[in-house]
């Protein structure tokens, strides 16, 4: 059986990288949406369409069927926002100021408002995805976040004064307590796009406008930017690369950038020493 790549937040800012860089090399991929015909324009009906979403398990089944890699790349705003998808009546504007004050300084208002929170998506949603993943799964590849580890110090307890760390930092523990062969890839502030272009061509175009290099590292001891590419690059090149298995990793943008980013030699810091 050929490999198939499931994209789940296939046309978010990271996700719709991955699969350009996942067709460019030649991977079949399915991409798990909520909008079947904005998935369709974006990759220019080059993908395998699985309508579904994480947060809701039983839309999952049909979409792992037979694939041998899951990238999860789904996210939504640390701070509420509209994003988060608030079930709120419709109120006039003073009304709808109130909402707003009780979704900002009541915690358990928020969470039974939202639809679409870091908890909803980074927690549950990831968890469904895991419990759903084919048991011979050959990766399950999640794009987490910087500061898991430091949530108590600044800027990350700022960053997750509304719980999105927390809830990443679930999703990583549910995968990582799964069994299956996973890599947990940690990137700081993201930067470049997400684009809005609906053509692929452009998509595979797409170059970084910080001019850094990559760095990785471990221990969650990295802060920094990252580009949406190079995150997108690395869930695409760690799939079939060994050292990358069972390891978590942080990745942000330093130094001078090479022509080429040496994923291999990269990765292979991450190898356990000889």
């Amino acid at each position: 059986m050929s490999d198939v790549v499931l994209v789940a937040g296939a046309t978010g800012g990271v996700g719709q990288l991955t699969v350009a860089f996942l067709l460019e090399k030649g991977f079949s991929v399915r991409v798990l949406t909520r909008n079947q015909q904005k998935a369709e324009q974006m990759f220019d009906n080059q993908v395998e369409i699985a309508l579904g979403d994480i947060r809701q398990a039983q839309t999952l089944p049909s979409a792992v069927e037979n694939v041998t890699h899951i990238i999860c790349c789904t996210g939504t705003t640390a701070f509420p926002s509209a994003r988060w998808e608030f079930d709120l009546p419709k109120t006039n504007k003073l009304q709808g100021l109130i909402e707003w004050g009780k979704i900002y300084f009541n915690a358990d208002y928020r969470n039974s408002k939202a639809r679409n929170s870091p908890d909803r998506v980074d927690a549950q949603g990831v968890r469904n995805l895991v419990d759903a993943a084919p048991k011979n799964l050959k990766r399950f590849v999640f794009v987490s976040s910087c500061g898991i580890e430091r949530k108590d110090k600044p800027p990350f307890n700022l960053l997750n004064g509304f719980g999105v760390l927390d809830a990443k930092q679930q999703g990583e523990l549910a995968i990582a307590a799964s069994g299956l062969p996973y890599t947990i890839i940690r990137p700081g502030r993201l930067i470049d796009g997400p684009f809005t272009s609906y053509d692929l061509n452009t998509l595979l175009k797409a170059t970084t406008g910080g001019k850094l290099g990559v760095v990785i590292g471990t221990g969650d001891k990295l802060s920094g930017q990252t580009s949406r590419i190079d995150v997108a690059a690395a869930c695409v090149e760690c799939l079939n690369h060994p050292a990358t298995e069972g390891k978590t990793f942080e990745l942000i943008n330093a130094g001078t950038r090479p022509d080429a980013i040496a994923w291999t030699e990269l990765f292979a810091q991450l190898a356990p020493p000889a």
